[in-house]
């Protein structure tokens, strides 16, 4: 593509690298780290990924079967209108049970690909904490909403007491918006928030107010990490020099 300057030159091939470089700021890191572990250890980095998109792919299959929705629906659908012990107890089952009037494969590729780079970006047991919180963050959500009422801020109708709530997407939001935090992808980051912020003001449904529960959930485990993520780290790291010292010194005098 050609740009025209100010003195009537004409530039050639000036759009090219101006977009190069601010993927690059966008995605530079996130690439690096992702790519770099791909192809170190190829599927064995993702294990968790891995895991997650076979489970959603187990739920899909099983609720399809005759009596298999009954079961899905036993272990591991979460309705606002449960009892809230009932409700905790399927939420981390209920991360992986697909909706059933959406076409599974968009699922899945979400589950895979986001689980995938958030495992990387933020290691494993992080990646398991915000999947889990999001979707609780939903959930808790939902109750309170239809508590509320259709008439209070954010509520919702008593009909949807009844509703699925939202499954894998509500961990999958909560996975990206931190992921994108941890890698400074802002643009990224703000994308996801503008997109389900459209769609919850478009199509204003349970799983979509779910999504900002999971969104705000997310913000905020990303805040504090990033308050207190360092201190921690120089903590422990302290610890590990003083234990080493201690057992240095020990060793010196038992000589």
């Amino acid at each position: 593509m050609n740009l025209t300057s100010r003195t009537g030159d004409v530039r050639r091939g000036t759009v090219g690298p101006l977009l190069g470089r601010a993927a690059a700021a966008e995605w530079g890191e996130l690439w690096a780290a992702v790519g770099g572990r791909l192809a170190r250890r190829r599927l064995a980095a993702v294990p968790l990924a891995l895991t997650a998109t076979l489970l959603v792919l187990l739920f899909d299959l099983v609720q399809q079967l005759p009596g298999g929705a009954g079961f899905v629906e036993r272990v591991g659908v979460v309705r606002a209108g449960l009892p809230l012990e009932l409700e905790l107890l399927r939420t981390p089952l209920s991360l992986f049970v697909p909706a059933l009037d959406l076409p599974v494969w968009g699922a899945l590729a979400q589950v895979l690909v986001v689980f995938a780079v958030a495992e990387i970006v933020l290691g494993r047991p992080l990646a398991l904490f915000v999947a889990y919180a999001g979707t609780v963050a939903g959930t808790l959500y939902a109750r309170v909403a239809v508590d509320v009422g259709p008439g209070g801020f954010l509520g919702l109708p008593a009909t949807d007491a009844l509703v699925r709530d939202a499954g894998p997407s509500a961990a999958v939001v909560a996975l990206a918006i931190c992921a994108a935090w941890r890698a400074r992808a802002w643009f990224t980051g703000a994308a996801v928030v503008a997109l389900m912020g459209t769609e919850a003001a478009v199509l204003p449904n349970l799983a979509g107010l779910e999504h900002l529960a999971a969104i705000a959930a997310a913000v905020l485990i990303a805040a504090l990490g990033e308050v207190f993520g360092g201190y921690w780290s120089r903590v422990l790291a302290l610890a590990r020099a003083a234990t080493e010292t201690v057992r240095t010194a020990s060793g010196a005098a038992a000589r």
